[in-house]
């Protein structure tokens, strides 16, 4: 959620001010920067964002730290904003993740003299490393972590030898190089601009930047050897380039997206397929977004492959520990390849033995490295919150998968590479013009409710989410068969439904939930290859099977944007929201 960027080498605070910038997209709500230089810390912090500042000149220095602070613990103000420091004002703190353990080590902190700030529980971290340094900096630093519970990343900076240590347990920490210079991040794109030369930290992982750059194991304390490995991101992908904000440029660019995501090795596809074929159980995780493709998945394996797969949220997957054996297989969707309940799920999976197979868009990022086997997406960086590219990236690997299962592997090919073709044809200027002027018609309506079927009632769920968190519309979404159990008592006149309806056995059900919905005042958004009279809107999709859920979800990503955009929110940095949940 929050953002860290760490710095060693030439004039640190543009480099740290330009990758704070780059780290926006995580959402914050106050921001600041530690230096050091002259046997001095430089401290400057403040709330709101960064291109609001009121910061005239620079800190000096070639050695610094940074972060995004998004508020878990105390109130947002210049106080609680990160960095954070001990009482003698020689080590400097930014962190991610949550110290659960904080209260219990801060009243002991209290009892020995220290002064606190702040409201946060990253500040006992300085305190801590102050109770400790007269072992030397890194031997603090470790003896800090060892005291700590929770899932954090931590990058520590001292006073008097300029030296920088970075730990990560649980929340990601990445480090790039370029020749004299180091990096050390939360995500990749804080420092695209300056190197895509990465390597990462694992967990229970430390590295010293002193010029050496060393990585060692908090638990046995050697030394670990890393691979650098190559993005193949550039930093061009990451910039908006002619558009407004990065939500409707990623939705235009799944032109290309779902192309780059089927793209994949044949013979890999087929090896995870045979393992899905032969596993005891095979389950679906993933949360929010990605989530729903998991569920979308499904209902894409049960109709493509005969095939049942579980879907089980990643917040509630351990609970299903039990179902686990050594013959089981987990396959977990992610965006970053870092969201918590995702890795926790993992973690409990392999602790019974199971192989995971992941499908994630970060190469290299925690799920990527953690998995028996991983898929790349493919959709390059993705950094508006609200997930658009690679939600039908997700899908058109799924569907492929679910096509290997088959034994149809090359027809799932076809079919995807002609829906990516009319995906091309259907993101057009006036394509985008009708749904604008849709968005200027409903507004203002207080809630939005979408229908879908079968393969589309998980994606009447994502339509959902889309539009609650980029336009604070109340937005529900409901398998159309269901309406008569409950939620029709929500529909009045006027009231907004969307109805995402495919051409397959389902069409007449939810053509007739359409109308159901309209004898009692709803206003009908069809979204459907074809136009019906129930309709009062047509959003027309193309008719491409059982890919339909890639084609009919993309007409609701623009809709989101643009009701957005009107209600005057900025659909790139929803309220409340950020983009890699790292934390529980």
């Amino acid at each position: 959620m929050c953002g860290i960027i760490g710095y060693k080498g030439k004039e640190a605070f543009p480099v740290l001010i330009e990758s704070l910038k780059r780290l926006e997209y995580r959402g914050y709500d106050s921001y600041g920067f530690a230096t050091v230089h002259s046997g001095e810390l430089h401290i400057f912090k403040n709330t709101g964002k960064i291109s609001e500042s009121n910061m005239l000149e620079g800190l000096p220095g070639n050695t610094g730290i940074a972060h995004t602070r998004w508020a878990t613990h105390g109130n947002v103000n210049k106080t609680n904003a990160h960095p954070h420091i001990d009482c003698e004002k020689r080590i400097a703190v930014v962190h991610n993740g949550i110290i659960e353990n904080y209260q219990e080590l801060k009243n002991k902190l209290l009892k020995k003299g220290h002064v606190f700030n702040s409201e946060t529980d990253t500040e006992i971290i300085p305190h801590l490393i102050e109770e400790n340094i007269k072992y030397g900096f890194e031997e603090a630093v470790k003896k800090t972590v060892s005291q700590l519970k929770g899932r954090y990343a931590i990058v520590a900076l001292e006073r008097d030898t300029g030296k920088m240590v970075a730990v990560r347990r649980g929340s990601p920490l990445i480090v790039g190089v370029k020749d004299k210079e180091v990096f050390v991040a939360s995500d990749i794109p804080a420092f695209l601009n300056y190197t895509n030369n990465v390597m990462y930290l694992d967990d229970n992982e430390m590295i010293v930047l002193d010029g050496e750059n060393k990585f060692y194991s908090l638990l046995t304390g050697e030394e670990v050897k890393k691979r650098l490995i190559t993005i193949d991101w550039d930093a061009e992908q990451a910039e908006k380039g002619k558009y407004p904000h990065f939500m409707i440029k990623e939705i235009m660019e799944q032109k290309e997206t779902i192309m780059r995501a089927i793209n994949q090795d044949d013979k890999e596809i087929e090896k995870i397929a045979n393992k899905i074929n032969n596993a005891f159980g095979t389950f679906f995780t993933g949360c929010g977004t990605a989530g729903k493709v998991c569920f979308a998945g499904e209902y894409i394996f049960s109709r493509i492959a005969n095939k049942h797969i579980n879907y089980v949220v990643a917040s509630e997957f351990p609970n299903y520990k039990h179902f686990l054996t050594d013959k089981t297989l987990l396959i977990a969707i992610s965006q970053s390849g870092e969201t918590a309940d995702v890795l926790e799920a993992i973690e409990t999976a392999k602790k019974r033995g199971v192989k995971v197979v992941s499908l994630v868009n970060v190469a290299g990022s925690t799920i990527d490295r953690y998995s028996d086997h991983s898929f790349n997406i493919k959709a390059g960086p993705e950094k508006a919150v609200a997930s658009t590219k690679a939600t039908t990236a997700q899908l058109a690997l799924v569907i492929l998968l679910a096509h290997a299962v088959a034994g149809k592997l090359q027809e799932g090919k076809m079919l995807l590479m002609e829906t990516a073709s009319k995906v091309n044809d259907m993101l057009n200027p006036r394509y985008e013009e009708r749904i604008k002027k849709l968005a200027e018609k409903i507004h203002k309506q207080p809630n939005i409710y979408i229908i879908g079927r079968s393969l589309n009632y998980p994606i009447a769920l994502e339509a959902a989410i889309k539009i609650q968190e980029v336009s604070y519309i109340h937005a529900e979404g409901f398998a159309g068969g269901e309406l008569k159990h409950g939620p029709i008592a929500l529909i009045e006149k006027g009231v907004p439904c969307i109805v995402l309806a495919a051409n397959d056995e389902t069409k007449d059900d939810i053509i007739a939930n359409a109308m159901e919905i309209k004898s009692r005042g709803g206003y009908i958004i069809g979204v459907s290859p074809e136009n019906n009279e129930v309709f009062d809107y047509w959003l027309k999709v193309p008719d491409v099977g059982v890919a339909s859920p890639i084609v009919n979800i993309i007409p609701v990503q623009i809709l989101a944007y643009h009701l957005a955009v009107l209600r005057g929110y900025d659909p790139d940095y929803p309220r409340n929201l950020a983009k890699s949940v790292t934390v529980k």
